[in-house]
Order: C-alpha cells, then structure tokens, then sequence
C-alpha cells in the first residue's frame, strides 16, 4: 500500500467516484510526469451540497461551509488524478492548487475558504503536500457551485 494510501485509510478517508465532467473535458490528464485535474467541484454522489455565492449573511454560502466544499472538491481531484495515473499509488506530491470561489464582491476570505483544500492534500500527502497556490474570487462557477478546485500533482 502506498503512503498516499495508507494516509487515506489512517484518516478514514475512502475516495470517491471520479465526478462526471460538466462538459467536454476530461477529469485529469497525465503529461510526462504530471498530472493536471479539470476545476473540480464539491459533488457528493453527483450532488453539489450547495450553490450559491460566499460571504457573511443570510441566504449566503458561510465560509466555514465553503470551506468544507474545498476540502471535497481537492478529495475530487485526488480521485481524478489517481483514475488518470493509473493507481493512488502513483501520485507523488502536489506542485500547485488554484482555487475558485464564487463570493460577493465584499467578500475577500477567499484564502481561508481554500485552505480547505490545502489542508486536506496536507494531511494526505504530508510534507509532499506544500504546494504553491492561488486563490481568487468569481462571480459565478459551473453548476452555481461556491467553489472549484483544480491541482496539478507529480507522478512518482
């Protein structure tokens, strides 16, 4: 079993179904020795747990959910790379995340809302999971989804 497996499992953490892409694209594809995943969205069996903008207030997303949503959607990304590179086991580090958050324009807590993200390929892949990143407000994202995710991993 790998580290990146045996991580998984010592978390609890089972990965999911590779989400269905909304569109013409493919989940994640493999170049040289990396693998670049699509956004990827907080689906849960298909389902986004929410839609809707981030930000502080009624009928908005909360950040703390939004951050929740992230750390699904980097699960989503792990799952896709992994089905791209032919096994968890090939997945060696992550080089670079870019977050999406879709938030009113008084929002700035977009870095907190993809740490989600961060922290979980942390705890997955420990040291291997520092990566660079970028955070970045949007009006709106596929599906009304609050957030999207995509990472770029190295193959071991």
């Amino acid at each position: 079993m790998s580290t990146v497996a045996a991580r998984l499992a010592e978390l609890g953490i089972d990965l999911p179904d590779v989400p269905h892409p909304a569109g013409a694209y493919i989940p994640a594809k493999v170049h040289g020795d990396l693998v670049f995943t699509a956004g990827q969205l907080p689906l849960v069996s298909g389902t986004l747990p929410a839609t809707g903008k981030v930000g502080e207030g009624r009928g908005l997303v909360a950040p703390a959910d939004a951050k929740e949503y992230a750390r699904l959607s980097a699960l989503n990304a792990i799952a896709a790379a992994a089905d791209a590179a032919g096994g968890i086991e090939r997945l060696g580090s992550v080089l670079k995340v870019t977050g999406f958050v879709a938030s009113v324009p008084e929002f700035t807590g977009q870095p907190g809302v993809i740490n989600g993200a961060s922290e979980l390929l942390g705890d997955v892949f420990g040291d291997a999971g520092r990566h660079a990143r970028s955070a970045v407000g949007v009006a709106v994202l596929p599906l009304d989804s609050p957030v999207e995710v995509e990472v770029v991993f190295t193959l071991v």
